[in-house]
């Protein structure tokens, strides 16, 4: 089975030119040229999953186009999205912010969707996306340090309540890599698909380590890597796996 996860800056770009006229006015523009070449890419890698970090759902930037329904037509995959802000959060009532969403596509055997919310951080937002014998867990977690521990937190007692084998996958904003979420990942029995720690920021020159494909011990890694493209201010990244064995539960 093969994953592929990507911020894609909601397709607006990057590059010098997106900070023109002013600062992060790039945000605001709408890019067709950039999600067209975003959608050829991954229809090209042939995933059967996808998770998609910052995503326009929809707003006057995109001209209403949802990017992730418009991606998934292109694959012929089923989408689930949601605003990443969490539904009692003011950015639910801010025009265009309230677009601002993850996404999962995939083809259309999927049991149950549930989607859960961190306790802090600004981007709460954690979907959980359920196969036959498989559950993945996409998140992006907060800027400020103090709330990302809180949030592995958090996520630490999604997966340790998990029945099936896990994928924990997403933008985890760690500036300090892996080694920041060390104490995560052995106290969740998880590894990083990642084994050469290969960086994926900023795309045209990485040199930061911010996203993640994580599993668990009953899933086989068979090959890994962060493709050269520079859609985003993200490089992708791809994994292809297979599930070996069974859900051993993460001590308490």
């Amino acid at each position: 089975m093969r994953f592929l996860l990507y911020n894609i800056r909601y397709a607006t770009g990057t590059g010098a030119a997106f900070h023109l006229p002013v600062p992060g006015a790039g945000y605001l523009r709408n890019n067709p040229r950039v999600l067209e070449g975003i959608t050829r890419f991954i229809k090209s890698s042939d995933p059967d999953i996808v998770g998609l970090i910052e995503v326009d759902t929809g707003s006057i930037r995109t001209g209403r186009i949802n990017q992730a329904q418009a991606i998934a037509e292109s694959l012929g995959h089923y989408s689930i999205y949601q605003c990443k802000y969490g539904t009692n959060s003011l950015n639910t009532l801010v025009p265009i912010v309230n677009k601002q969403a993850n996404a999962f596509l995939a083809a259309p055997r999927v049991e149950g969707e549930r989607f859960h919310y961190f306790d802090t951080g600004i981007k709460r937002l954690i979907i959980e996306l359920e196969l036959d014998d498989l559950c993945v867990f996409l998140v992006h977690l907060s800027l400020k340090f103090r709330h990302r521990q809180s949030q592995l937190r958090n996520l630490f007692e999604l997966v340790r309540a998990s029945s099936k084998p896990v994928i924990v996958a997403g933008d985890f904003n760690t500036f300090w890599g892996e080694h920041e979420m060390a104490l995560f990942i052995e106290a969740a029995g998880l590894r990083s698909a990642n084994r050469d720690r290969i960086p994926s920021y900023p795309a045209r020159k990485p040199r930061m380590e911010l996203d993640f494909i994580l599993h668990s011990r009953d899933i086989t890694v068979d090959s890994f890597s962060v493709a050269e493209v520079t859609f985003s201010d993200h490089r992708p990244l791809i994994c292809d796996f297979r599930v070996t064995g069974r859900r051993q539960r993460a001590a308490a």
